[in-house]
Parts: structure tokens; sequence; C-alpha cells
């Protein structure tokens, strides 16, 4: 098995990252219109947007969750963010394999802080319950990624 990481070294490529997400309803051409004022990141009540590359305004949810509550584009004076009837994101939450359920390990942080209930925890005898994410149920809020212990969530754009 080649190292990926001492290939990219070698060949002078860049880690593959996974790419932040823009703030709710922020529009396909955002970059384009953004002009990258702050004024999003200063109303958010929540505080995780957050200024990204090149001063981009990024969702960081490893400082608490998205209410939804449109103040972002509210302030959103170019309407790069607009807040409309459509979806805000196809941002869902993905269980990685260091989860400490399937580690056997009794956690169920995730599903406790998890309001709208998108994950849902398997019984089974002699076992410790292991966590499901029910995609369609789950909005994206991020809720479930701070309090995880192990890390284990991740906020991802969901295609269909």
């Amino acid at each position: 098995m080649v190292d990926t990481s001492r290939r990219n070294l070698l060949f002078g490529r860049k880690p593959q990252t996974i790419a932040a997400p823009r703030p709710p309803w922020s529009k396909p051409n955002f970059v384009d219109i953004c002009t990258r004022c702050g004024d999003c990141v200063s109303a958010c009540p929540t505080q995780i947007i957050r200024v990204g590359d090149a001063g981009f305004p990024t969702v960081d949810f490893a400082h608490g969750e998205c209410s939804f509550c449109g103040e972002c584009s509210r302030v959103c004076n170019t309407k790069a963010i607009e807040q409309s009837a459509a979806e805000p994101w196809s941002l869902r939450a993905v269980r990685t394999d260091n989860c400490l359920a399937l580690k056997n390990i009794e956690c169920r942080i995730c599903g406790e802080v998890c309001d709208v209930r998108a994950i849902r925890f398997e019984l089974a005898i002699g076992k410790v319950a292991k966590p499901h994410i029910n995609t369609e149920q789950c909005t994206g809020c991020g809720a479930c990624v701070a309090p995880c212990p192990s890390q284990s969530l991740n906020i991802l754009e969901i295609t269909t």
C-alpha cells in the first residue's frame, strides 16, 4: 500500500481536505457575489459562521450548531445568502469509524442532542447500541458534532 501523504509530498500535491461549508442558503455563485464584509459572521447568534479561506465566511460546527434563524441572510446586502423556502443546504451528518459505539463503548450523546431525532440507536442483545443516521430526517444543523467525544461525526454535502 502506498502512503498517500508521502506521495503527495514527493509529487508536490496538496493533501485532499474537505471544503468548509458555506452559510445556509448560500447561492451557487456565492464566491462571485460575496464581498467578504463579515456581516454574517457578526450576526450569527451561535457563532458558527467564521472567516475562512480568502476571507469568505464558512461554517464551523466545532463551535455549535446552526439554528436556521436566518440572521446571516437578513444582514447580507449582496444577497449571496438569501433565505428561501428551499432547504438551507444539502449538508447531512455522517458517522466515521471512530464512533465509540462501534468500538463497543456505550455512548449516545449524538442521539441525545439531535432535536429532529435523525440519529437513532439499534439495540442488540449483549452488544452496545449502534447509531444510525437517517439522512432524510437530518437537517445538517451540526448539533451532534461538537459534543461527540470521539469527533466521529462530520457534516458533509450529500448529493443525490
